[in-house]
């Protein structure tokens, strides 16, 4: 993302939202924010408190489900950032209504979004294979490949859901852009399957 999407984050307030693992951390930190992260995967917590003791910052690390009521009082933080993981979560509107609740007025919201499309491709990007929405817990055979695979459970999301549903909250959409996956057949014919938008409370 643009580094002017972040503002000045000395002494701010930062929420990881699924952003475990100590790679947006300890950036944020360097430019003097005070951080939190929220993930669901113990491995990826684990991770942040070892990069953070490894580089010598400070970080509240939480082990929580972002499906779930956030546990934070309301306008608790400046920033929240969010990279690409509403795929593993079926219904993305009700995290961004938590984020509005837990964000101070005029607070940012920047999310990382897959966009969908991948999700109809084959493994090699060059045939449609599924019809969307991607959905392993409605379609037993992206259940069966999914599993033969390796991809764990993930699902496809429209930008009616996950643009929309910012607006929906109460975001105001202030910036956005795409990007391409960095690899692959349809990287190669520059098809953006990513997009990052900048929110504001």
């Amino acid at each position: 993302m643009p580094h002017e999407w972040f503002n000045d984050l000395k002494g701010k307030k930062v929420l990881g939202l699924a952003s475990g693992g100590g790679q947006q951390i300890p950036i944020f930190s360097a430019l003097g924010a005070i951080c939190t992260v929220l993930d669901y995967s113990k491995q990826q917590c684990d991770s942040e408190r070892k990069v953070a003791e490894r580089e010598g910052y400070e970080v509240e690390v939480l082990q929580k489900d972002m499906t779930e009521p956030l546990p934070f009082e309301d306008e608790s933080f400046d920033l929240i950032f969010h990279p690409v993981s509403n795929c593993y979560v079926e219904e993305v509107k009700p995290i961004f209504k938590e984020c509005y609740r837990v964000l101070k007025k005029g607070g940012v919201l920047l999310c990382g979004l897959d966009i969908g499309l991948i999700y109809a491709f084959d493994e090699t990007e060059t045939f449609i294979k599924y019809t969307l929405p991607f959905n392993p817990l409605k379609d037993e055979k992206v259940y069966d490949d999914s599993m033969k695979n390796d991809w764990g459970i993930q699902f496809s999301h429209t930008l009616e859901e996950q643009i929309g549903g910012q607006l929906e909250a109460g975001f105001v959409l202030k910036e956005l852009y795409e990007d391409t996956g960095g690899s692959g057949n349809l990287h190669d014919h520059n098809i953006p399957t990513f997009i990052a938008t900048r929110a504001i409370k």
